[in-house]
């Protein structure tokens, strides 16, 4: 089986918006541990849209959070972005079942996943398609831009990448030729930090040209990237975005607490592979199920693994925010090169 996982880089259009959206999380539980966050944003060429529902003792300063991040990524003029702020306060409707009953801030399920495959419990595809494009921002070329793709074909049957693309966004005085020494440099390492092979077929700006990037050449918009953002699309995903919600959303937390769990069956060697599926209803603390998928890959009854998962974990929200201490998060972390692993995040440790 040939499995393709892709990851995007700070500068594309998409992640542009997460950022915006964490850094506006993060401010406000930095001031007011008790916030309720949740900030969408758009970004079309230098125009920004803000919009959503902030509770909270503290007023972000939301030019301020802009201008970091966009300064962060490294996009020339900040200065140039306007600013537009639709922010209304939580619906008290919410705010009853979640602040009353200490209950899910929303409906929903969550995925979890873990594998032995590689040191960071993620799958090989997944893990190195990511590391490329930390090394590719790691090296900072005068040659090349913050937008960039990359995508890895892995053969499962004979453990080989076999496609390895990069397209990455570069100035507009240099040309393919220019840098596709760097980008193979990068696919190189990356393959060879895991032990695997460089004779992939290598594909690099397959256009010719890549100049017009980041949100001139696309519209950007939070929560577009969730499979980025998780396991390359290995395992099944919830539909509900990370990025711009405080934990009391169960799509964030939810979806961290499975993880652990799925990240702790693996080190308990109950599993090679383990998806974990928790669901919740709006204003109700417990979750409504909890499942558990190992793929054939399980030492011990799935049975078995379920019951340990009720008797060790508080699943409720309140139980997951306290032990993964997820009102002191920095969330600005997690919003580029996926949620999950890196290493000091409490949900990986």
């Amino acid at each position: 089986m040939i499995f393709t996982s892709e990851q995007v880089s700070c500068g594309h259009p998409d992640k542009i918006c997460d950022q915006i959206s964490d850094a506006i999380v993060s401010d406000c539980l930095r001031h007011d541990r008790n916030s309720r966050v949740a900030a969408e944003c758009l970004i079309k060429d230098y125009n920004i849209v803000i919009a959503g529902e902030i509770s909270s003792k503290h007023e972000p300063d939301y030019n301020l959070l802009v201008s970091e991040v966009l300064n962060g990524i490294g996009l020339e003029g900040s200065n140039k972005y306007k600013v537009t702020v639709l922010i209304s306060k939580q619906s008290e409707d919410i705010a009853i079942g979640v602040d009353g009953n200490n209950g899910a801030g929303d409906q929903g399920m969550m995925f979890g996943y873990a594998t032995s495959e590689t040191p960071e419990f993620l799958p090989i595809p997944y893990a190195v398609t990511t590391h490329a494009l930390k090394l590719l921002r790691e090296i900072k070329s005068p040659m090349l831009l913050p937008d960039a793709k990359s995508q890895v074909s892995f053969d499962y049957d004979t453990g080989r990448i076999t496609t390895f693309l990069i397209s990455t966004q570069h100035k507009e005085e240099f040309t393919i030729e220019d840098i596709k020494p760097i980008v193979e440099a990068v696919m190189e390492t990356a393959a060879a930090d895991y032990g695997l092979n460089t004779d992939f077929e290598r594909l690099i700006n397959p256009t010719g040209r890549f100049v017009i990037g980041s949100s001139f050449a696309d519209s950007g918009l939070t929560g577009r990237k969730v499979i980025a953002d998780t396991y390359g699309g290995m395992c099944r995903h919830g539909g509900g975005a990370f990025s711009g919600k405080d934990p009391t959303k169960v799509d964030r937390s939810g979806a961290y607490m499975a993880r652990k769990i799925a990240k702790d069956i693996i080190r308990l060697e109950y599993a090679e592979r383990c998806e974990v599926q928790l669901a919740y209803a709006i204003g109700v603390a417990e979750p409504v199920s909890v499942a558990v998928e190992c793929f054939g890959t399980e030492h011990v009854p799935i049975d078995f693994i379920e019951e340990h998962i009720k008797g060790s974990y508080d699943l409720t929200p309140t139980g997951i925010i306290k032990s993964l201490k997820l009102l002191d998060v920095d969330y600005n972390e997690v919003s580029t090169y996926g949620h999950f692993g890196k290493a000091h995040l409490p949900w990986e440790e």
